[in-house]
């Protein structure tokens, strides 16, 4: 790998303080294009040399072998990053991707579960007993009324958890930290789980762990919510990512405000949390359209 692709990788990591599974997505992309480049350029990767007809000659390739073009806008983002790093460190004075765009893409709305779906679940009876059962329902709570993400739920450590003051800290991307309001049925559910938990496995560091005291993985996290959303036939997406949109689409549903939803998804702008206003959008519109009157011709 050329040496600067490194040194960018070191500053992801160090100073801008990436995850690894981030630094890992970046170093693929720009590792594609250095072995593109070499490829059209004699086995040689100068980036001082690459202009925009290159990178568009990249793109082509990409979206000939059938790379989906949100993959392709991924890597192209990537490519623009590590520009902007090396005119930082005075390698080139212009960044060729100024005069790249991307393929467009057809957006797609998050897919969510439905208030009173969600409600079904929740209470229903097809919980395990025990500590397994416990847990995994407050899972599935906790990622449907906080909209925290499945690593930031991992993450948790007991410290974090304030039943008292009915708060959760959440770190979330680039180790940035945010305090998460709790309901009360919420709040009796942790108080109910750490009960048993502490019983029958011990308290330790994490909040959510497997019946041998070790921290609960990603891994795990999504099997559980994959399987209970299972129970939901008309569902298409199961993941926990599902719970997060179905968050965010219930509060902007019932009148939150976009800036305060942004606060509470840990979103760095208002840009990725609009989309949640489509959503809504389209659900006024299944409302509006089983309405009688909207029913009656010329209504």
């Amino acid at each position: 790998m050329n040496m600067l692709i490194r040194s960018f990788l070191d500053y992801l990591r160090y100073e801008r303080n990436y995850s690894d599974y981030t630094i890992k997505a970046y170093s693929k992309d720009l590792s594609q294009f250095e072995d593109f480049v070499k490829l059209n350029k004699e086995g040689i990767f100068r980036p001082e040399e690459i202009d925009a007809d290159l990178i568009r000659n990249w793109i082509v390739e990409l979206l000939d072998n059938k790379i989906a073009a949100a993959s392709v806008n991924r890597k192209l983002s990537s490519l623009k990053s590590f520009f902007k790093f090396i005119i930082k460190q005075k390698v080139i004075s212009v960044s060729p991707m100024r005069l790249i765009a991307g393929p467009k893409m057809k957006k797609k709305l998050p897919a969510f579960v439905r208030e009173g779906e969600m409600d079904l679940l929740l209470d229903g009876d097809h919980f395990a007993e025990g500590f397994e059962g416990l847990r995994d329902r407050l899972i599935l709570e906790m990622l449907y009324d906080t909209g925290v993400r499945r690593s930031e739920l991992v993450g948790l450590r007991n410290s974090d958890v304030d039943s008292d003051a009915a708060v959760i800290r959440i770190t979330g991307k680039r180790n940035k930290q945010r305090l998460i309001p709790i309901a009360e049925n919420l709040k009796d559910l942790i108080f109910a789980y750490t009960e048993v938990r502490n019983q029958e496995v011990g308290k330790g560091e994490w909040f959510f762990v497997r019946k041998t005291g070790a921290q609960l993985s990603t891994g795990i996290v999504y099997y559980i919510v994959n399987k209970h959303l299972g129970k939901l036939p008309a569902l298409a997406k199961r993941s926990p990512h599902v719970l997060r949109h179905s968050f965010a689409t219930s509060m902007l549903n019932n009148g939150a405000e976009l800036n305060a939803v942004k606060e509470l998804l840990g979103h760095t702008s208002l840009a990725s949390t609009s989309i949640y206003t489509h959503t809504t959008f389209e659900e006024l519109k299944k409302v509006y359209h089983a309405h009688p009157r909207a029913k009656k011709e010329g209504g």
